[in-house]
């Protein structure tokens, strides 16, 4: 690779050829602000906030698509870049909506931030005709408020980039140019499929998620209720970064800790029921690969990906597994299994679920989700993790000074296997070293399957040889990538046994409920890499790695359910899916 010297506010550094004026700052130490740029996803220079002085170039330029050349020299902090941003920021400002005291995103508002770095108190200068938006509440799991939108098409680029949805985009032109969907529809009335991934690139407080912790505060204040909490597997791997602690960091201990603060009468780890999602799905498999039944098995996990097969390829629902995801057979074996143990009615069980993904929200009101009886909810409340860190420091809990604690049990323990479903491939792998040891009737020497890990790939392939069979696998994640893949089988291009499916790029952590982090962060920062390298540590620690060994699930089987992928078991564990309109 061909490498170019360039000065950056008279710093040298060495960059490769093709590299931007943002970049070659970035190795200098130096951050060029931004609002719109997002790297390989949203490349516009629309925003003029990055703007510098080259030195032998007339005006200013966007450092974040301005290439670099040898011998370039480029200040980034002259009175004139300095003018010039602060008032692109006035006018940006002029038309936005400045409610800060009640908005979501106040404290990680990258806008908010900016003009505080500029000093910018009030924009008088700028001051004239404002556009009335409405609000729009009408999906079950976002809001948008376009009063506060600043046009950086970020979340544009993300539903159609990186998701390959596309039911938002610029309506209009000039003054009255605004984010939206085809013919002024609501989101509800589109077919969004709920990933979230335009929440966590937006850099203001235009879209965020709807927040229920205050049905959380009312469950937990009832006295007539027994509430109880699930956390995701992502969930101890990014929750820590809502409250300053390094990427990466696995907070599980504490976040058990603050949980038990926070009121609920009982702490559980979905990952517990990731382990019997795959004692059901991994059963499923086997059994259509020796009857015949419909292949390629692809996963349910996800409910954004299952949204979206609903919606964009129904012709593949024959092909999705039928087992709820770990979220609702939490849900369905605590009203059922759980609450005969402890003596407790199901209506008076509210189970709270912390969730990596807003999807989640959509998928608690599905039908077929009510495995206690009808009108009881698997899961009642879905919130996600920004929520939950939100009532973290409403509780004043000192999340840092917290003590490492267990989770509870009968529904606390999981394997290996379990926490990696977090990450994109670590469903295919946890479903794999079951039916791996089911099929060869021995233990395996390595549990791990590297060959579908990663998060740099949307798409990674790989083929198995297990007792004489040949098992041919995909793991995908974005739903870009999803599109591509089916399209590929569809044409009869390729072909596979077992594919899992997550809707967001890099699996559950990077999903739309995840802590959400400036562009700064994410253009540099391996986000999704740091975050699934602590679940798969830890599952690299766990004494247990396979779903089959957990001694909990096999008191459920033994105790209730009878064997993976009995009939019970389907009565409370699995659940149908329908097409939809496809409207945008």
């Amino acid at each position: 690779m061909d490498m170019v010297k360039v000065k950056v506010n008279g710093i040298e550094v060495e960059v490769p050829d093709g590299s931007t004026i943002l970049e070659a700052a970035r190795k200098a130490g130096i951050d060029i602000p931004t609002l719109c740029y997002l790297k390989d996803i949203n490349e516009i220079g629309a925003c003029r906030m990055c703007v510098v002085e080259v030195k032998g170039t007339k005006g200013l330029v966007t450092a974040c698509v301005y290439p670099v050349s040898d011998g370039m020299e480029v200040i980034t902090n002259s009175k004139k870049v300095q003018d010039a941003r602060k008032m692109n920021l006035e006018l940006v400002l002029s038309t936005h909506k400045q409610d800060c005291l009640g908005c979501l995103r106040s404290g990680n508002c990258e806008l908010q931030k900016l003009a505080r770095d500029y000093g910018i108190t009030d924009t008088k200068a700028w001051e004239g005709e404002k556009l009335e938006w409405p609000i729009d509440n009408s999906a079950a799991h976002m809001y948008r408020d376009n009063s506060k939108c600043i046009l950086c098409r970020r979340c544009v680029a993300a539903c159609s980039a990186i998701q390959g949805v596309g039911v938002i985009g610029a309506n209009e032109r000039g003054f009255e140019t605004h984010i939206g969907c085809a013919f002024e529809q609501q989101l509800n009335n589109t077919s969004c499929v709920s990933c979230g991934q335009c929440i966590v690139v937006c850099p203001t407080g235009a879209i965020a998620e709807k927040d229920d912790t205050d049905k959380v505060w009312d469950a937990l204040n009832d006295p007539t209720k027994y509430v109880i909490v699930q956390t995701a597997p992502s969930i101890r791997a990014t929750l820590g970064e809502s409250f300053n602690m390094p990427v990466g960091t696995n907070v599980q201990g504490k976040m058990v800790a603050a949980a038990r603060r926070l009121g609920f009468d009982r702490v559980f780890d979905t990952d517990f029921a990731a382990d019997l999602t795959i004692m059901e799905e991994a059963t499923e498999f086997l059994e259509r690969m020796k009857n015949g039944g419909t292949l390629p098995l692809i996963t349910s996990c996800s409910p954004g990906w299952v949204k979206y097969c609903e919606t964009f390829f129904p012709e593949f629902i024959p092909n999705l597994s039928s087992c709820k995801s770990p979220q609702q057979m939490f849900g369905s074996i605590a009203k059922t299994y759980y609450a005969q143990k402890m003596g407790i009615a199901p209506e008076d069980l509210v189970v709270v679920a912390v969730m990596p993904c807003v999807a989640k929200k959509f998928e608690v009101g599905r039908n077929d989700m009510s495995a206690a009886g009808e009108g009881i909810s698997d899961v009642d409340i879905a919130i996600t993790t920004r929520e939950f860190s939100r009532m973290i420091e409403k509780a004043g809990i000192r999340f840092d000074m917290l003590p490492d604690e267990e989770f509870d049990r009968l529904m606390g323990e999981a394997t290996g296997a379990g926490h990696i479903f977090g990450a994109s491939g670590g469903v295919m792998e946890a479903a794999l070293r079951t039916a791996a040891e089911v099929l060869t009737g021995k233990e395996l020497e390595k549990p791990e399957f590297m060959e579908v890990r990663g998060t740099d790939k949307g798409i990674k392939e790989a083929v198995y040889t297990l007792a004489g069979q040949t098992i041919r696998v995909c793991a995908v994640s974005g739903l870009a990538n999803a599109k591509e893949v089916l399209t590929r089988i569809k044409n009869g291009e390729t072909d596979y046994d077992f594919i899992e499916i997550m809707a967001c790029p890099g699996g559950c952590i990077n999903g739309g409920g995840q802590p959400i982090q400036p562009a700064s962060v994410r253009n540099f920062v391996d986000l999704k890499g740091l975050r699934a390298k602590a679940l798969y540590t830890q599952d690299e620690k766990s004494v247990l790695r396979k779903s089959h060994e957990n001694p909990e699930i096999k008191a459920v089987y033994e105790e209730f359910l009878g064997k993976p992928g009995s009939h019970k078991a389907h009565e409370i564990l699995h659940t149908s899916y329908v097409a939809r309109p496809v409207n945008y």
